[in-house]
């Protein structure tokens, strides 16, 4: 499946770009992250604590195991901050 992927703030910055279009056979969020990570070192340092990255799934905050089917867009971005 194709899907957008949008990286924020120092993910952004870790993987060179703000957004790409990536063909993946991942089923959850997880599994496209490992393949991510596969990609070159500015990924896997991108990707390499999961603990500190949200993702979101057209919009929608997702847990790191939600499945990709029928999606459009996968954002990841750092933990938000109130105040």
């Amino acid at each position: 499946m194709k899907l957008d992927i949008r990286y924020f703030a120092w993910l952004r910055e870790r993987v060179g770009t703000a957004s790409e279009q990536v063909e993946t056979e991942a089923a959850t969020v997880a599994e496209l992250i490992a393949e991510l990570r596969t990609r070159d070192e500015g990924y896997a340092y991108a990707f390499s604590d999961t603990g500190s990255i949200r993702a979101a799934i057209d919009q929608d905050l997702v847990e790191m195991d939600a499945s990709l089917q029928g999606a459009r867009e996968v954002a990841f971005f750092p933990p938000m901050t109130g105040g």
